[in-house]
């Protein structure tokens, strides 16, 4: 049974030009993505039960690699690949969606800008946001992947970029995918390496987020710094 079946209504492509892309459901958009579905079921039926498997949690259907999504039945390489792409399309909007020197006046602020970039991830990412006097964002950037114990090597890159930006403040960031917010000593101690640096070439470490899928810790926040 194929879409073209389906009431007008129920049709996503037809659904999308009659009534616009607001009026469809996230299963209606994601079998927009598949385009088909496989013998036992139509592309809709398809997506619904891909998004009952992460409890229609977007968020959560972007943790699922290809290799993951091929498990589900109809679901090939090219379906896998084309809802991945349409997810990471999402995740870079968001990221672009931060105004132009967006101004830091708390933790929240600061989770704000990474949110987007670490809380979805299965390993560790490294990130800085670096600010002016005015703690106003001027450059954001990714620094290490793979964990915190490879982030110490990257202390030069770190106050290097800020140097080249002319920053005087910076909020690093990092991800647990375990879920934790618990910070860890090797968390510690890096943060301490990088406000010790700091200090020498008078840049200020303003903040050090951990975070999570849907939370985060702050370093100032608990006293930390």
């Amino acid at each position: 049974m194929s879409i073209k079946f389906l009431a007008e209504d129920d049709r996503p492509r037809e659904k999308f030009l009659l009534k616009g892309k607001k009026s469809l459901s996230d299963s209606e958009l994601l079998a927009i993505i598949m385009s088909s579905g496989n013998k036992d079921e139509t592309a809709l039926e398809l997506a619904r039960r891909i998004l009952a498997s992460v409890d229609n949690n977007w968020q959560q259907l972007s943790m699922l690699t290809a290799k993951d999504l091929m498990k589900f039945k109809g679901v090939g390489e090219v379906k896998a690949i084309s809802i991945a792409a349409a997810l990471e399309i999402g995740k870079r909007r968001a990221m672009q969606e931060i105004p132009e020197k967006y101004v830091i006046s708390n933790s929240n602020d600061a989770y704000q800008i990474v949110k987007n970039s670490l809380s979805d991830l299965r390993t560790e990412e490294f990130w800085a946001v670096f600010l002016n006097q005015s703690n106003k964002v001027i450059h954001v950037s990714q620094l290490t992947q793979g964990g915190i114990s490879q982030s110490i090597v990257d202390v030069r890159i770190l106050f290097k970029t800020a140097l080249e930006h002319f920053s005087t403040g910076i909020i690093i960031a990092h991800n647990h995918p375990s879920g934790s917010l618990k910070a860890s000593r090797e968390d510690i101690s890096v943060t301490q390496k990088i406000k010790e640096a700091g200090e020498v070439l008078s840049i200020q470490l303003l903040d050090h987020l951990i975070i999570t899928q849907n939370s985060y810790f702050s370093f100032s926040d608990e006293g930390l710094l």
